[in-house]
């Protein structure tokens, strides 16, 4: 698979992170919604111009570059303290195909003091880029990020040249300048340049220092070999265990690929209770590693002893007609040793495509037997 940037991507997110440096939303999911969507009814009343657009949150369209309340008084804009920049109007898209990337054992690692340690980790913890990582590969971008020192009137990075760093503020203010207006500043938090690395795009605005600081930087090939591949595995890996299951096989291609977006892992220890018989059912499984137990508890036994029916081993699932059904659980699964599982919940999966039943009715013949054996067999959890 290889990844090449559809035309107009470019331009289309540096637009967009304009518009987020500018307004700085608390919401940045629904701020999209609204932004793209008000985009998009743009271009369909203007059909006719060609030019890429951008958009103020609150719906007015942008071509001139942006200023702030304070520039609106003034007959010149404001500019970068040191040197100038000009923007450069298209790049070339850079392919990255991870599949093919043999660069993935080997570690960069910059050493730490301890307390350098505890600083980083406590910057980078609520960069939701890195959420979705695991604890070692979050070890991984802890050892590969380096410290930089910068001086007031420092310029971190300059719109329109090629990215190098991603950077993680740890100390210091910063403006952020784009087009030669001030449009936004970081005040001791948040990171910048990761658009850059990613889509091999030129920088989108311009970061210059107004105090001391301290940042932490990583490099573009770590960037990707951690952030990019890990993605792609982790992808390929969820889609790999949805296909093997029956009653979603009928699933198209960007079907299962939008379920393995929405999977999360998690990770249960020996003895952990994963789903309780008679819960209300919400979510289902994939066992990612490990080993569970399945019990359900004999209503003839007066002490309601649980008894074990069946275990389930790596690439096996559980709770799928929890999808359909939403009917209480009819088992108890329990980890065996340390478990790490993905989870699918009933909305995420009924968000993405739709009520569920309309997506089975593709498989109905396998769904109504899986129906008739749980009437049968009371020992599958749902």
């Amino acid at each position: 698979m290889n990844f090449e940037i559809p035309t107009g991507l470019t331009d289309l997110l540096q637009d967009f992170t304009v518009a987020v440096l500018k307004e700085r939303p608390p919401n940045l999911k629904q701020f999209a919604a609204d932004y793209f969507a008000k985009l998009n009814e743009q271009n369909n009343e203007e059909e006719d111009d060609d030019k890429p657009r951008g958009v103020r949150f609150g719906g007015s369209p942008n071509p001139e570059p942006m200023q702030t309340e304070d520039d609106e008084d003034s007959d010149e804009p404001m500019e970068p303290p040191t040197r100038g920049f000009t923007r450069r109007q298209s790049v070339s898209a850079e392919r990255y195909d991870p599949a093919d990337d043999e660069d993935l054992d080997e570690k960069v690692v910059y050493p730490k003091t301890d307390e350098q340690r505890q600083r980083l980790n406590e910057a980078v913890k609520h960069i939701l880029l890195f959420r979705s990582l695991e604890p070692e590969q979050m070890q991984e971008v802890l050892d590969a990020m380096f410290e930089k020192k910068v001086l007031p009137d420092e310029h971190v990075i300059d719109q329109g040249d090629d990215g190098d760093n991603f950077y993680v503020i740890d100390s210091g203010k910063y403006d952020i300048f784009v087009n030669g207006n001030l449009v936004g500043n970081y005040d001791t938090n948040g990171s910048f340049g990761e658009l850059a690395l990613m889509y091999n795009m030129p920088r989108a605005a311009t970061i210059v220092a107004t105090t001391e600081g301290t940042l932490w930087a990583m490099d573009r090939q770590t960037f990707r070999r951690i952030v990019l591949k890990t993605a792609f595995n982790k992808r390929k890996m969820y889609e790999q265990l949805i296909e093997g299951v029956p009653v979603l096989k009928a699933l198209e291609i960007y079907e299962r690929q939008n379920v393995a977006d929405a999977l999360f892992s998690k990770t249960f220890e020996e003895g952990s209770c994963i789903i309780k018989q008679g819960d209300d059912a919400d979510c289902m499984y994939f066992i990612e590693d490990g080993e569970c137990r399945v019990t359900v508890t004999n209503k003839a036994d007066p002490s309601g002893e649980e008894v074990e029916v069946k275990r389930y081993n790596k690439g096996g699932y559980f709770g799928e007609l929890a999808l359909v059904t939403h009917k209480p659980r009819a088992a108890s699964v329990y980890a065996v040793g340390r478990v790490k599982v993905a989870v699918l919940d009933v909305q995420a999966f009924e968000r993405l495509l739709g009520p569920c039943m309309e997506i089975m009715k593709r498989n109905i013949d396998e769904y109504e037997e899986q129906l008739v054996q749980l009437d049968l067999v009371d020992a599958k959890p749902r």
